[in-house]
């Protein structure tokens, strides 16, 4: 329960730092102050789900599969917390391109590293004596 609680709080706070780099790097992009909030918790359960989808279906496909899926969840992401008023808005193919692209880097960075450094590894406990 401590595990999935502390991979909720990764995937909203790269969410956060993901949505708020892309709208600093992207002209096209506008995140609404008002609907930040709501942008984030839609992108990170979002991102949750199929984060779980590709873990469980895709990941013995190996990493280029795990990747093409990863760039189309922050896309999905973006497209339904857009759906939302005053949250995201993206006005040029050529912004939503941009947005997808770097909200899905810095959401993967951040997320591996806060996963690599803040989740305990299974079994480390029962070797350590």
């Amino acid at each position: 329960m401590v595990r999935l609680l502390i991979k909720i709080a990764i995937f909203l706070g790269s969410a956060a730092l993901g949505l708020w780099i892309t709208s600093l790097l992207v002209r096209d992009f506008t995140l609404h102050l008002a609907g930040f909030l709501v942008a984030v918790v839609v992108f990170a359960i979002v991102q949750l789900v199929v984060d779980w989808i590709v873990r469980r279906f895709l990941r013995q496909n190996g990493p280029a599969v795990t990747a093409v899926a990863g760039v189309i969840a922050a896309f999905a992401a973006l497209l339904i917390a857009s759906l939302f008023p005053n949250g995201i808005v993206i006005t040029t193919i050529v912004g939503w391109v941009f947005a997808t692209l770097i909200v899905w880097i810095v959401t993967g960075l951040i997320t591996w590293l806060a996963e690599r450094f803040l989740l305990p590894k299974a079994g480390r406990e029962g070797r350590r004596r």
